[in-house]
């Protein structure tokens, strides 16, 4: 029974141990996908966490017979439980196995004390039925074993909100059987981030990646808190047929003065420029065709590019996961009865004709 796992122990069977974000990182990892280094606290830490602590039984009684409706006593429970769970020590047992792992990624990368994100990772998260992706908490830039003991703490604690709690009783997700683990892992200093579909979410063109972009931490596009500059680019020229270069008001940073991420202005000159290298795009999509096909499946892929490290290797992809939108549409007959891939095929070789 390990408390802690590396990423690179992990893939996408570790799911019931890990989570779905931390499997799909080791699942990367696996298929040589540039991922930045870290490590999962497993679900057994939290089962041991609640065993250990003398809480599991009144965590249990507190959420029994909760109606999702009544949303005073919902409330009520759910600020019951997260309170319990905040107020209970962690065992030292897991505790010294998290000092150990945040020690050793220190080292390997070669900074006393690494900035870290840590991030929930439920194992009910990112199922191709179920949208549980977005339900715990994620915090940014955790520095040294004391935060990064408490925010894992405080993640446990985000699988009983309000929010979460009333969507597993109304998918009939049993709450003891939905567990939770954390990833720690380092910080990309992201001087460009966002995210990347390898269909079009607009119509469910697979033969299109899109690519949206902002300045800073991936935070702003994820959020929806910055209008992000949008690329639609040919999986097989690899050419963009459309971009949209948006203002760009406000990034996600490192700052300083207050010891941790903060949305800041961003500078003047930079707020109408185009976020991203051709260079870059051109690796993006690269990493989003192999990551497709890898998985076999269209994907949902989170991306960073590190401000403090040369091309291409400061480009790294921190999630992925199936596209759940036009994956589950019932695919209807194509025209003649071809294929997908033949009529992008045909696509592209009339274009190559053409030029």
């Amino acid at each position: 029974m390990d408390y802690i796992l590396d990423f690179s122990e992990v893939d996408r069977s570790s799911t019931p141990v890990v989570g779905g974000k931390n499997a799909s990182l080791g699942e990367l990892i696996r298929a040589g996908i540039r991922v930045p280094p870290g490590f999962a606290v497993t679900t057994w830490s939290y089962l041991d966490f609640l065993e250990k602590g003398g809480i599991k039984e009144k965590v249990w009684q507190l959420l029994e017979g909760l109606d999702p409706e009544d949303v005073a006593a919902l409330n009520q429970a759910s600020q019951s439980v997260r309170e319990l769970v905040l107020s209970t020590p962690m065992p030292s047992e897991i505790r010294d196995s998290l000092l150990s792992a945040y020690e050793t990624l220190c080292k390997r990368c070669g900074v006393s004390q690494v900035p870290v994100a840590v991030r929930s990772s439920a194992t009910a998260e990112d199922l191709p039925t179920a949208s549980f992706a977005g339900q715990q908490d994620t915090y940014l830039w955790i520095q040294g074993v004391d935060q990064v003991c408490e925010r894992v703490q405080r993640c446990w604690a985000s699988l009983f909100t309000p929010r979460a709690v009333s969507y597993r009783i109304k998918n009939k997700f049993p709450h003891e059987k939905v567990l939770i683990s954390v990833g720690v892992q380092k910080m990309v200093n992201s001087k460009t981030a966002g995210v990347m579909f390898t269909l079009n979410p607009i119509d469910g063109d697979l033969s299109k990646v899109v690519i949206e972009a902002a300045w800073g931490l991936g935070e702003t596009v994820v959020s929806g808190s910055v209008n992000p500059d949008k690329f639609v680019v040919d999986k097989v020229l690899m050419e963009a047929s459309e971009k949209s270069v948006s203002t760009k008001h406000i990034q996600c940073v490192y700052d300083p003065s207050a010891g941790g991420v903060a949305e800041l202005e961003v500078p003047e000159q930079l707020q109408k420029q185009c976020c991203l290298e051709e260079r870059e795009l051109v690796e993006l999509v690269s990493l989003a065709k192999k990551i497709e096909d890898h998985y076999g499946i269209p994907m949902d892929i989170e991306w960073a590019i590190d401000k403090d490290i040369s091309f291409p290797e400061n480009v790294f992809i921190v999630q992925a996961r199936p596209e759940t939108v036009w994956t589950q549409k019932k695919r209807e007959p194509v025209i003649g009865g071809k294929s997908g891939r033949q009529l992008l095929m045909e696509q592209a070789m009339k274009r190559i004709r053409l030029h």
